[in-house]
């Protein structure tokens, strides 16, 4: 099968457009909802047929659902390597479902259904996987749009429900709402004044956690976070979303602060470390994806802070992502080592900024 992400809104990324609120800060939200079929075992324990099933039921409910009926079914079991973390690079897919790890390789009947900003994922950890995905700081919208269409599912496939528990998930954790609510958020202020680690800490202790980039089992890179729930039993969909709400509201606020304690404190040391962060992006001839990260991060912080001027969000929004492996390749029409695609992450990043603020 051939990957044609041109038949996507935007290639499927346009919730980096930076359209939301608090852009600068928050590159996006999403509402992530588990859901199983009744009366099939859960995929990890499913048999190749069945898991075969459990995609044809849920490609018909998809097929009669209003919202849904236009997304582009990609097989995700059918696509290579490549074109599978080029998926997962642009948030469209888990990294469970895009089967990149050699001891958890790509099940049999695994696929996504692709929308503008709403994804429906088959036989990942649980049947189903619903995601909404919103610009910025837009939990309203993204639960919105997640409540339409698990109502248009369910009223077509019965999903596996507890009368005391819930929603049925395959991990415990997930069990009761299935709801996983979370941002992507950067926090560079928070980092360089040393309050990080507190202001993590004090998630932890209030039901949330935070991970990187891609999520679970993703490491911190360049100042990026996803903050969301950590458990989904005995609360409320509504009450995990206003709860995550109340909580970025504080976190954006403490990162503000900072931001602000570093220009007064530190103005021409953070002057110095921004400028040069963003003269290696203008000039390096390799580049690492953790250099990357950790220089776009920089440049990040530079244009919120008004230091650096005539550079969009969206364009370092979307050198965040295309100058990621998968991208690199696919840009090149061919697998590249990983000295090559040093190479071509430093130009590409050259010409993107070239491009953007002339040179």
């Amino acid at each position: 099968m051939t990957l044609d992400l041109s038949l996507l809104p935007d290639g499927g990324v346009n919730w980096l457009d930076a359209s939301g609120d608090h852009a600068g800060i928050v590159l996006s939200t999403r509402i992530r909802l588990a859901r199983n079929l009744e009366g099939f075992a859960f995929p990890g324990r499913a048999r190749d047929g069945e898991r075969l099933r459990i995609l044809a039921r849920i490609r018909e409910a998809v097929e009669s659902s209003p919202h849904l009926r236009a997304n582009l079914l990609v097989r995700v079991d059918e696509l290579g390597s490549e074109d599978r973390l080029l998926l997962h690079e642009r948030h469209l897919i888990s990294k469970e479902l895009a089967g990149l790890d050699v001891q958890h390789p790509v099940r049999s009947g695994a696929a996504v259904f692709l929308g503008d900003g709403i994804g429906v994922m088959v036989n990942e950890e649980d049947h189903l996987r619903l995601q909404t995905l919103r610009s910025g700081f837009n939990l309203a919208d993204a639960f919105a749009d997640m409540q339409r269409i698990d109502e248009e599912l369910g009223e077509r496939v019965p999903f596996a429900f507890h009368d005391e528990f819930g929603y049925l998930t395959s991990c415990p954790t997930n069990t009761g709402t299935g709801l996983r609510a979370s941002a992507l958020i950067h926090l560079p202020g928070l980092v360089l004044t040393k309050e990080i680690n507190k202001t993590l800490a004090g998630l932890q202790q209030i039901g949330f956690t935070y991970r990187g980039l891609y999520g679970e089992g993703s490491e911190v890179v360049g100042n990026f976070f996803q903050i969301s729930n950590q458990t989904t039993l005995g609360r409320t969909e509504e009450e995990i979303v206003d709860k995550l709400l109340q909580v970025l509201t504080t976190v954006i606020a403490r990162e503000e602060e900072a931001r602000r304690v570093l220009l007064r404190d530190a103005g021409y040391i953070i002057e110095d470390k921004l400028w040069r962060a963003y003269g290696t992006l203008r000039y390096a001839r390799s580049l690492t994806f953790d250099e990357a990260m950790n220089f776009l991060s920089g440049v990040r912080l530079a244009v919120g802070l008004k230091l650096i001027t005539g550079l969009s969000v969206y364009t370092l929004n979307k050198l965040l992502i295309f100058s990621q492996a998968a991208h690199l390749s696919h840009a090149e029409g061919r697998p590249l080592s990983e000295s090559e695609a040093n190479l071509a992450r430093a130009r590409y990043v050259r010409q993107a900024l070239a491009a953007e603020v002339g040179m």
